[in-house]
């Protein structure tokens, strides 16, 4: 009879609960599933001595068939979960009857016939303890016991034994699961980052040196990829495209769309003009090979700047309005238009344009949602009233626009973390037929 665990001397049950309750502690310290089976497997043999220990599994596997996934007699560790293809798999014989039934097993008088695929595990073993783990209500995986001598077990602690082994089977699936959900994470973490390195690339590196104008830039994605767009367009005779996007949600789906709008920015035959006309280009691409059943969109801005002219021409595509600031007397208007569809929801959508004079000193702040959607402790949307407040202080340049606009916004939300990308680009009309500034600015994030 085996000391320990079957030990039936009443007496003995304190060294018993102190046994188990150093083997809890111990395997507690552990997160590696790996590492804890081996900690509670060396243990367990100080309250159950055991020759030999054989774990079985039929997880992942077709009807039949049972996976060695642990023997005591092995000198190499495998990681079953890692390295299933490593572990032999038997189709027949006493181990897959014994999964097969799926039920707790004790014999004092164990014997195997020699040409039974388990022998080399278990021949010449007398008694046998075979406790399966459930899962979800069946048993996909099983620990075997055995001793070299008949009657080496005892009954009467057998049913605590499965319930004590099942509740280790549960924590060790439980960290696997953890272990799994780790590693996703980590996968899908890089994979973001990529993603979002790729996305940063499609954005102007810097603010591009445009004369008669004063311009700034600040983006901040809220993943590490994001969906907002903003582009700067080099068109004939001095005049410049400025586009500002931004794509419903964030993160890699959105960065995506946001690649495609960039793609078909990009590959739009011949000068990005007129601003109406471009827009529509986008939208029909996007309806009839991108967003259809996607239930995604893209809401757009297109203004085209003429310094001889000095003139914005512009279309809106269901975007925020631009706030327009005049020089002349400090008046602060929306500059939308009307609000057309977003890009991407329906095929045939027209986008009307609107032309506006511009003269020195007045100023233009184009925005996504993640700048007036930003939201206080209180729930409550900072706002166009705030925004506008925000520029009524005189601004003197594109960067003291964005230092107000930040700085307001960052007093009201008090610490409140983004939840969706932010885009400024700030405008000022120098009136000189060039700036100061000798090279292209940096995008501030």
């Amino acid at each position: 009879m085996s000391e320990g665990f079957f030990n039936p001397r009443e007496g003995d049950w304190r060294q018993r609960l102190a046994i188990t309750v150093s083997v809890m502690r111990e395997v507690s310290a552990h997160t590696d599933p790996m590492k804890m089976n081996e900690v509670y497997t060396q243990r367990m043999v100080e309250l159950l001595p055991i020759h030999r220990l054989l774990s079985i599994s039929r997880r992942n596997l077709p009807p039949g068939r049972v996976r060695i996934t642990r023997s005591n007699m092995w000198q190499e560790k495998i990681n079953p979960w890692k390295q299933p293809e490593l572990l032999p798999v038997v189709e027949s014989g006493f181990l897959v009857r014994l999964m097969s039934e799926g039920m707790p097993m004790f014999d004092n008088r164990f014997e195997l016939s020699s040409d039974d695929p388990a022998y080399p595990f278990l021949g010449g073993q007398k008694s046998l303890l075979a406790i399966p783990h459930y899962d979800n209500g069946e048993a996909l995986n099983m620990v075997v016991v055995t001793r070299g001598e008949e009657n080496a077990f005892t009954p009467d602690r057998f049913p605590e034994l499965v319930w004590m082994s099942n509740l280790f089977g549960r924590a060790t699936q439980a960290a696997r699961l953890t272990e799994q959900l780790r590693e996703s994470a980590e996968r899908t973490d890089h994979d973001n980052r990529v993603v979002g390195e790729i996305q940063k690339s499609l954005l102007p590196a810097a603010v591009p040196h445009i004369p008669t104008l004063d311009l700034a830039i600040y983006y901040q994605s809220v993943d590490r990829a994001g969906g907002d767009y903003y582009d700067f367009l080099p068109l004939p005779d001095g005049r410049w495209g400025i586009l500002i996007a931004d794509v419903c949600g964030h993160g890699t789906p959105a960065a995506m769309l946001m690649a495609i709008t960039h793609s078909l920015v990009k590959t739009y035959t011949g000068p990005a003009e007129p601003p109406g006309l471009l827009l529509s280009y986008i939208n029909e691409h996007l309806c009839r090979h991108y967003t259809r059943g996607v239930g995604t969109f893209v809401t757009a801005m297109y203004g085209i700047y003429d310094p001889q002219a000095a003139t914005l021409t512009f279309a809106n595509a269901g975007h925020n309005s631009a706030r327009l600031i005049r020089s002349s007397d400090g008046s602060r208007r929306a500059l939308g238009g009307r609000r057309q569809v977003p890009l991407g929801i329906g095929e045939g959508a027209n986008y009307p344009e609107y032309t506006i004079p511009m003269i020195p000193g007045d100023q233009l702040l184009f925005y996504t949602d993640g700048i007036t959607d930003a939201s206080n402790h209180r729930g409550e949307p900072y706002g166009t009233d705030r925004l506008d407040e925000a520029l009524s202080h005189g601004p003197v340049g594109a960067e003291a626009m964005i230092d107000a606009v930040l700085g307001s916004m960052s007093k009201f939300t008090n610490g409140c973390a983004a939840r969706d990308d932010r885009t400024l680009v700030a405008i000022k009309l120098t009136g000189a037929k060039d700036t100061h500034r000798s090279a292209d600015a940096p995008v501030r994030m």
